[in-house]
């Protein structure tokens, strides 16, 4: 009854990665993985990224490591193929001062927005002063109601 139980578990494993050669090799790869975005996923490095494409990047860039390029040769590889989108952290330069201050300009801009708005309903609103029905009315609803007790 166990190993009824226990065989889909077991066709449902993945294969194992395969254990690295060189351990300082990996270390680089991770910590230079961490640095780049998985243009699938988008929210995840792609040191963190389960797919086939970030797999096969991770694979492009070991190989590129083993052929002696440095870090930097790599992410100017990988810039020019799919530009400064590949990049966890995007320089700051022209081309890209939209997504470093764009939200903070869309968030001053709603401030600007709320103030004027408030200041024009503020203009719009017109106070005067109750009649005298109204103000018996009101003292009548507002009186201490006198009940059972």
């Amino acid at each position: 009854m166990l190993l009824f139980f226990a065989v889909p578990f077991v066709a449902a494993a993945k294969e194992a990665q395969p254990v690295a050669d060189d351990p300082a090799l990996e270390k680089r790869l991770m910590a230079l993985s961490q640095q780049l975005r998985c243009l699938v996923c988008q929210n995840e490095t792609l040191a963190d990224s389960q797919a086939d494409l970030a797999a096969d990047l991770r694979r492009q860039i070991k190989d590129m490591m083993k052929q002696g390029k440095s870090d930097q040769e790599i992410i100017a590889f990988l810039t020019e193929r799919y530009g400064d989108f590949v990049l966890y952290k995007p320089p700051v330069k022209p081309t890209t001062y939209l997504l470093w201050y764009g939200p903070f300009a869309l968030l001053g801009g709603g401030f600007v927005a709320l103030f004027l708005y408030l200041r024009q309903r503020r203009g719009l609103i017109e106070e005067h002063a109750l009649t005298a029905e109204e103000r018996k009315r009101a003292e009548e609803i507002l009186k201490p109601q006198k009940g059972p007790a």
